[in-house]
């Protein structure tokens, strides 16, 4: 049997009371947890300014990336469908509010008052259908048009995910961008098979990259020069879905002008129509009518 957990059983039924004691106890989850919030955090890019944010933690299981937020001085709300893990995590008298409910049928929150979102490893559970009632691309539809809606406009949103394959990837990607979002994927340590961690990194609305000039007009390039210079560094494939639309051709219309009214009506008469004789208003523009 595999050893991926969304593969054996649905998430409300594989983290029973047993397997969710297990999971918060264990030193080497907690720890793994914790650098995976901590990240997940650094790729936020919320504001340095020490105002508290209110965050959303997707699939937020006993409350193990909540107590990174809470450290961090952010308020958090944590939704999952494990009902055995949330009893823990309200053991555990963890800091934030908790939901009970399933992601894949969508959040449920006001629009526009969150500020951030998170998910450690909860979103590729959508990809599967552990009902017979489930189409994953009916959920992952509801789960991120719930989301975009709830996140104020430029709020990030930033899963750690673990897709089976490349189907997966591209399946997540494509909703996501399809409910308005735009970005990515980060791949962390992407040449280690142990070590390596992927960051879905979304961007509630277009993508905003401001046009700096300088004193004499002209366009700052050193952006430009540093980003060719760190090509081999980087681990981000920006995935957009506002393009730039294909320039059309645009065809003018020939002028029809008196000559040409001229030369129909001929054309007319020889077929034996019934075509008004020609006068000095033949063809002539008429004014506009108010």
């Amino acid at each position: 049997m595999s050893s991926r957990p969304e593969l054996q059983a649905p998430p409300e039924i594989f983290y029973d009371d047993e397997e969710a004691r297990k999971y918060t106890s264990s030193s080497r989850i907690i720890k793994i947890q914790s650098e995976l919030t901590e990240r997940a955090l650094e790729l936020l890019a919320l504001p340095d300014d020490g105002v508290p944010r209110l965050l959303l933690d997707i699939g937020c299981g006993s409350g193990l990336s909540g107590e990174n937020l809470s450290e961090s001085g952010h308020h958090w709300i944590g939704l999952d469908i494990s009902p055995s893990m949330l009893n823990i995590a309200v053991d555990r008298e963890v800091e934030g509010d908790l939901l009970l409910g399933d992601m894949g049928q969508g959040l449920g929150l006001r629009p526009g008052v969150i500020d951030g979102a998170i998910s450690i490893s909860a979103i590729q559970w959508l990809c599967n259908a552990d009902k017979s009632s489930h189409d994953p691309r009916v959920r992952l539809k509801a789960f991120f048009g719930s989301l975009y809606r709830c996140l104020a406009r430029g709020a990030r949103a930033v899963f750690q995910v673990y897709p089976e394959n490349i189907d997966q990837r591209v399946l997540i990607l494509r909703y996501a961008m399809q409910a308005g979002f735009s970005g990515g994927v980060v791949v962390d340590f992407p040449h280690s098979s142990k070590k390596r961690k992927e960051y879905l990194v979304l961007t509630c609305g277009p993508p905003s990259v401001p046009n700096e000039k300088d004193e004499d007009g002209e366009s700052s390039s050193d952006d430009e020069d540093n980003s060719s210079g760190d090509e081999e560094n980087q681990t981000v494939c920006v995935s957009d879905r506002h393009r730039p639309r294909k320039k059309q051709k645009i065809t003018k219309k020939k002028g029809r002008g008196r000559e040409w009214v001229l030369k129909k009506k001929e054309q007319m008469r020889r077929r034996g129509n019934a075509v008004p004789a020609d006068t000095k208003y033949t063809a002539r523009k008429r004014k506009a009518r108010f």
